[in-house]
């Protein structure tokens, strides 16, 4: 049984079993599958890689890194449909039949505009 100590606001382990095969003794480890990561998971999977190692570790450790990254994901992509109809509501798009590309440029700046408040609040936080 090993007990790992808590540093940086990681979680500790409580304890990992073992399996003796042949004259060793292996730990009892199961993985995730791995699942396809979306955008938004894999900039903060890339964030915790650099900025918090220890955070990507203990999720590791408690196999909890593809939830965590798939709940990333789907409140990152709530809030970015929220926040476009609220940029729509508050600057509304020109006609897009008439001003195709108007419209076009429109959208990717709302679209750049959500998607920096998502960065801040969700991704790099």
């Amino acid at each position: 049984m090993i007990k790992l100590i808590k540093m940086k606001g990681v979680l500790s382990m409580e304890q990992i079993t073992y399996s003796t095969v042949g004259d060793y003794q292996m730990p009892n480890l199961t993985v995730d599958k791995e699942i396809p990561l979306g955008k938004y998971a894999m900039m903060k999977k890339k964030y915790l890689k650099e900025q918090q190692p220890e955070i990507l570790f203990s999720l590791r450790v408690r196999n909890q890194l593809n939830s965590y990254l798939m709940k990333t994901e789907k409140k990152a992509n709530e809030m970015m449909e929220m926040l476009m109809k609220e940029l729509l509501t508050k600057n509304p798009a020109p006609n897009k039949e008439i001003h195709q590309m108007e419209w076009v440029q429109h959208m990717n700046n709302l679209q750049k505009t959500a998607e920096e408040i998502i960065l801040k609040e969700i991704i790099y936080n």
